[in-house]
C-alpha cells in the first residue's frame, strides 16, 4: 500500500500499541469468497473505519482505498464495489485523484458507505476534491456519482474517514478528522461533526476542540431515540477518546472519556463506530469489548483484545461479533463473540493465518441470509485483501432500512424470497406493500401499528426482523 492517507492508518495500528480447520470452532464455517487483484483493476486493501451494506438488489457495498479501472498504471486511487453474496466483484467506480483529465470527484474512500431511503448509497473520500481535503458524494447502484460537498479544509472540517448516516430529518450527518477550530494544512484542527442535505447544503453542527473529543474516524450511529452517538480521539487531562452523544440540532455531551494510562480498565483510543443493542445500550471496541447505557455508564465485557480496529454487530443469535486486526494463533487477526449478558463470555471463533486472509479491520455485517461477511486488508492470492464469509448457522431474516415512523409512513424492507410474498406484520397491525424484487420490498406503516418487531410471511416461510421498529408519534 502506497497511497498516502491510508499510511496513517499504520501509524494508528502503531498507536493502538481454504481455511485453517484448527482455527475454526465446530460448526461454523469460514469461507474466504475473493480475493482482490488490483493488476486485473480490482478494487484493493480495503481498510477500516470502512463499512459494508446490504443494497436493495441484496448484493454487499463498500469502497477500498486503493484499485480500481486501470486507465494509466498507478492512478487509480480507490473504488466504490458491490460483491454477491457467493463473492462476484463489480467495479461500480474507480477515483482518479492526481490524475490529469478526469473530474475530479475526491480519491482514497476509507468510509465505506450507508445506504440511503432512497436506495442511493452515501460515502466519503478521505482526499483530493476541489481544495485537497475530501468530500461527500453519492453513488447510485448502478455507479452514477455526484460529488455532494467538497472540505476546504477550513471550518467545514476535511479528510472525512467515514460515511454519513442518515437521520430521521432524511439529512446526512458525519465527521471529519481535521479543520474546523484550525485549519487542516499541516494536520491542524480537532475536526467536526456536520449535516448535509441530500442536496449537497452543508451545515457544520459541531468543532471539536479536543478537551471534548477531537480526531473522529469512526461514523456516527442513529439512535432509537433520533440523537447520534459516536466515539473520538482526545479528551481532557489524561484521556484518550470519548464516547458523546449530538442531537440533530447540534446540542453535544460527552457520554464517557477513556483514561490513557497504562492498564486502564476501561480502554483507550475508541476508532470504531458504536452499535446500539437490542436492550437499547451502546456496545463498542477500545483495546477491549464494551457496553455503555445512554447516560454513559461504562461495563467491560472482555478486555485485551488485540488492535480492534473494527466495531461490533449483533447477529440475530443476540450476540455480538467482532474482529482484530492482529491478535489469534498467528498475530494476523481474529473472529470473536461476546455475550451482552453476565457473565460476559467471551469466544475465539476464527485466527485468520496470515496467507488466506489477513488483518481484518472492517466492520463485520449480517447480510439477511443469516450469514457474516467480511473484509480482510491483506491475504489472498495477491495479498491485496479478501472478501470473506463466516457462516454460524444463523437462519434468515428481514432487516428494515429505517428503524423508526409514524402510522402512514413508508419503509424499506431487505430480505430474499419476498417474490409471491402473502403479508407484512408490524407489530399489532397487518401492512399494504409492493414486492419490488426478490430482495426487496415496500410498506406502509400500518394504523394500530406497536413498536416491535416486523415479519414478512413469504413462500418459503415467515421471515422476522432482526431489529425492533419505533412507531413514532
Amino acid at each position: 500500500m502506497t497511497k498516502t492517507h491510508v499510511s496513517g492508518l499504520f501509524m494508528l495500528t502503531v498507536l493502538l500499541a481454504i481455511a485453517a480447520v484448527s482455527g475454526v470452532a465446530q460448526g461454523q464455517t469460514f469461507s474466504p469468497l475473493y480475493d482482490f487483484n488490483p493488476s486485473a483493476g480490482d478494487s484493493a486493501y480495503p481498510v477500516p473505519p470502512g463499512t459494508q451494506i446490504q443494497g436493495q438488489d441484496g448484493n454487499i457495498y463498500s469502497t477500498s482505498p486503493n484499485g480500481g479501472t486501470i486507465v494509466q498504471s498507478g492512478s487509480e486511487e480507490g473504488t466504490v464495489f458491490d460483491m454477491t453474496p457467493a463473492g462476484a466483484l463489480s467495479v461500480l467506480f474507480t477515483f482518479y485523484g492526481s490524475l490529469s483529465g478526469f473530474n475530479n470527484t475526491g480519491a482514497i474512500p476509507t468510509s465505506g458507505l450507508t445506504l440511503g431511503t432512497d436506495g442511493n448509497f452515501y460515502g466519503s473520500a478521505n482526499q483530493y476534491g476541489a481544495f485537497g481535503f475530501g468530500n461527500v458524494f453519492v453513488i447510485t447502484p448502478g455507479g452514477a456519482l455526484t460529488d455532494l460537498h467538497d472540505f476546504t479544509g477550513g471550518s467545514d472540517g476535511g479528510f472525512p474517514y467515514s460515511a454519513p448516516i442518515e437521520g430521521r430529518d432524511g439529512n446526512y450527518y458525519g465527521t471529519t478528522s481535521c479543520g474546523g477550530d484550525q485549519s487542516c494544512s499541516n494536520n491542524g484542527g480537532n475536526g467536526t461533526i456536520y449535516k448535509i442535505t441530500p442536496s449537497g447544503t452543508l451545515t457544520t453542527l459541531y468543532t471539536f476542540d479536543e478537551v471534548h473529543g477531537a480526531a473522529n474516524y469512526a461514523p456516527l450511529i442513529l439512535g432509537s431515540d433520533g440523537n447520534f452517538y459516536g466515539t473520538g480521539w482526545g479528551g481532557v487531562g489524561s484521556t484518550s477518546g470519548v464516547v458523546y452523544k449530538i442531537t440533530p440540532s447540534g446540542s453535544y455531551t460527552v457520554l464517557h472519556y477513556f483514561c490513557l494510562k497504562m492498564g486502564c480498565p476501561d480502554g483507550s483510543f475508541p476508532y470504531a463506530a458504536l452499535v446500539q443493542g437490542s436492550d437499547g445500550n451502546f456496545y463498542g471496541t477500545a483495546n477491549n469489548a464494551f457496553k455503555i447505557t445512554p447516560t454513559g455508564k461504562l461495563t467491560v465485557l472482555y478486555s485485551n483484545l488485540v488492535q480492534p480496529l473494527a466495531g461490533l454487530v449483533q447477529a440475530t443469535d443476540g450476540n455480538f461479533y467482532g474482529v482484530t486486526y492482529a491478535g489469534g494463533t498467528s498475530g494476523s487477526g481474529s473472529i470473536f463473540s461476546v455475550s451482552p449478558k453476565k457473565p460476559y463470555t467471551y469466544s475465539l471463533l476464527y485466527s485468520f493465518d496470515g496467507i488466506t486472509a489477513s488483518l481484518p479491520g472492517v466492520t463485520l455485517l449480517q447480510h439477511t441470509n443469516g450469514t457474516l461477511y467480511g473484509l480482510s486488508l491483506e491475504g489472498g492470492t495477491y495479498n491485496s485483501g479478501v472478501f470473506y464469509s463466516f457462516d454460524m448457522g444463523l437462519k434468515p431474516f428481514v432487516s428494515v432500512t429505517t428503524l423508526s415512523g409514524a402510522v402512514g409512513s413508508p419503509v424499506g424492507i431487505l430480505g430474499q424470497g419476498f417474490t409471491g410474498t402473502k403479508k407484512v406484520m408490524f407489530t399489532g397491525a397487518a401492512a399494504n406493500f409492493t414486492v419490488i424484487s426478490d430482495t426487496y420490498l415496500t410498506a406502509t406503516v400500518p394504523s394500530g401499528a406497536k413498536t416491535g418487531f416486523v415479519s414478512v410471511k413469504t413462500p418459503g416461510g415467515t421471515l422476522k426482523s432482526n431489529k425492533k421498529f419505533q412507531v413514532t408519534p
